[in-house]
């Protein structure tokens, strides 16, 4: 039976991934709050806190319920729509807005004085970051290809030049991009010396030493508790064709679980979905870690089990 305390999911109405979680906190009796507040700041949710001696003290009401934060026992930040100002305004009034709205409300769902972060939004940010993630796994003890980021075209041909098994282009971020209006994805691709023009010079841009993979696999990790997805797919990027892979649950080797505790414990992570490329000798290599990545395609049996570790890791709070 719950102490009362709340667990407050910061998600958009519609995150169906948030959902699943929600039903077992409700089948706990864990009381949950959900509040999306890029969005319902504007629909009359009302988000204040004060600062007498003491420590900070504050109130969150939505359409049916108030809270006490310093009662919140637990957040988790899934997916929060972002800060864009109320639709009624334009220009430099709604960017002010939003601007205000993101280091006014931002900063105080991230300063709760007595809630467990799942994960904090600050730590998610800041491993979002690729060049701290291939730094930090390195020191971490993953296999980690040799990368090269550079707006130099002359660097960026020398190293993919100097790549025997080949090279492959990833983005830094996925920002969102349009061609003729319509929404399109920049997936990894394989890259040779000759394709590296001086449209390098606009930006930097990542180039990896691609690994001779036999399958890839998604670790999904909440606090110490592992799942692991091994991944079979005919593309270089597995994500771009996702009707054309299998997915199975593989054992993760204790090497790289001991790798993973540590760099969830460098970036100050709960939660934490890695990907790795694993060759015919199994090896496997680092490729990324994403803070906040999605979970709920795996398979029921993966997706259950990781709902489940993320109810418990917020049911339990700060205290243990």
């Amino acid at each position: 039976m719950s102490d009362g305390r709340p667990v407050l999911v910061l998600s958009s109405a519609h995150d169906v991934t948030a959902d699943v979680v929600l039903r077992l906190l409700a089948e706990r009796r864990v009381p949950v709050a959900r509040f999306d507040p890029g969005a319902d700041l504007h629909r009359g949710a009302v988000l204040s806190a004060s600062y007498p001696r003491g420590g900070q003290r504050g109130t969150l009401r939505t359409a049916t319920r108030e809270i006490d934060t310093t009662r919140i026992r637990s957040v988790w930040v899934r997916r929060p729509s972002p800060y864009e100002g109320p639709s009624g305004l334009s220009g430099q009034d709604r960017g002010f807005a939003a601007a205000q709205a993101l280091w006014g409300a931002g900063g105080i769902l991230a300063s709760l004085p007595c809630a467990h972060y799942v994960n904090h939004p600050w730590r998610n940010r800041t491993a979002e970051f690729k060049p701290a993630q291939l730094v930090v796994a390195e020191r971490c003890g993953f296999h980690v290809p040799a990368t090269m980021i550079t707006n130099d075209p002359g660097e960026a041909r020398r190293f993919v030049a100097g790549q025997a098994g080949g090279v492959v282009y990833k983005p830094l971020w996925n920002t969102p991009y349009r061609i003729d209006g319509r929404p399109h994805s920049v997936w990894v691709r394989r890259v040779g010396a000759d394709e590296v023009t001086d449209a390098v010079s606009v930006c930097p841009h990542l180039f990896q030493a691609e690994v001779a993979k036999a399958f890839d696999v998604r670790v999904t990790a909440v606090g110490s508790r592992l799942f692991g997805a091994r991944i079979d797919s005919p593309e270089i990027d597995w994500r771009h064709r996702q009707d054309l892979m299998t997915c199975a649950s593989i054992a993760v080797p204790a090497a790289v679980a001991r790798s993973i505790a540590a760099y969830l414990a460098a970036f100050g992570l709960v939660y934490g979905a890695f990907d790795f490329a694993v060759t015919s000798s199994d090896v496997w290599h680092f490729l990324e870690c994403n803070p906040n990545g999605q979970w709920a395609w795996q398979p029921p049996d993966i997706t259950a089990a990781v709902a489940h570790a993320i109810a418990d890791e917020l049911e339990k709070g700060p205290d243990s």
